[in-house]
C-alpha cells in the first residue's frame, strides 16, 4: 500500500498546526514553510479539513487555521477521511460487486482486505495528540542524549543521534 501525498501532507500539516498554534490561528504559509510544502496545495487540503469540522478558519490579518478540537480528540483516520484518502489494499473497485479477476475475487483478496482493516483500525486508534506527544518525546530524548557526557564541540558530529 502506498498513501498519496494528500494523506501524508494533511497529517503533517495538522501535526504542525497542533504543535504551533498555542490557541491562535496559524497562517498556511507558515505551515507550508516549516514543512516545505506548497501553500496552494495546503489551502486545498485545509478547505477539506474545514468542511469536515477538524479546523476552524479565521480571515484577515492574523488569520489562518486552528484546530476545532483538542489534538487527542482528532484521530489520524479522521484526517485521512477528511481529505478523501482511502486506505484500500485490494484492487477491486467495489467490494460487493464483481471481483478482482473477472467476476471472482483473487486468491489473496481476503488477506489484503484484512490488512487494510488493520491499517484503518490503527489509524483510528492514533490521535493527533499521540503524534505530537511522540515527536516531543523524541525531541526531548535527543536533547538529553546530546547533553550526556562531555559537551559537544564544533568538530563533533551533530547528527549522530538521528541515525540511531
Amino acid at each position: 500500500m502506498q498513501l498519496s501525498s494528500k494523506g501524508r501532507y494533511a497529517v503533517m500539516a495538522m501535526a504542525d498546526l497542533a504543535r504551533n498554534s498555542q490557541g491562535s490561528a496559524v497562517p498556511v504559509a507558515a505551515i507550508a514553510e516549516r514543512q516545505e510544502l506548497s501553500s496552494a496545495y495546503l489551502e486545498q487540503l485545509f478547505a477539506k479539513l474545514r468542511r469536515a469540522g477538524l479546523v476552524d478558519s479565521t480571515r484577515g490579518p492574523g488569520g489562518g487555521y486552528a484546530l476545532a478540537s483538542k489534538p487527542h480528540d482528532i484521530s489520524i483516520s479522521d484526517i485521512m477521511q477528511a481529505v478523501e484518502e482511502p486506505v484500500k489494499m485490494t484492487r477491486c473497485h467495489i467490494e460487493d460487486a464483481g471481483g478482482c479477476v473477472g467476476d471472482s475475487r483473487c486468491l489473496t483478496h481476503d488477506l489484503w482486505r484484512a490488512l487494510g482493516d488493520h491499517i484503518v483500525g490503527f489509524l483510528g486508534s492514533v490521535t493527533l495528540g499521540d503524534v505530537i506527544d511522540n515527536a516531543a518525546a523524541r525531541d526531548m530524548a535527543r536533547g538529553i542524549e546530546l547533553n550526556k557526557g562531555a559537551p559537544l564541540d564544533e568538530e563533533a558530529p551533530r547528527n549522530e543521534v538521528a541515525t540511531r
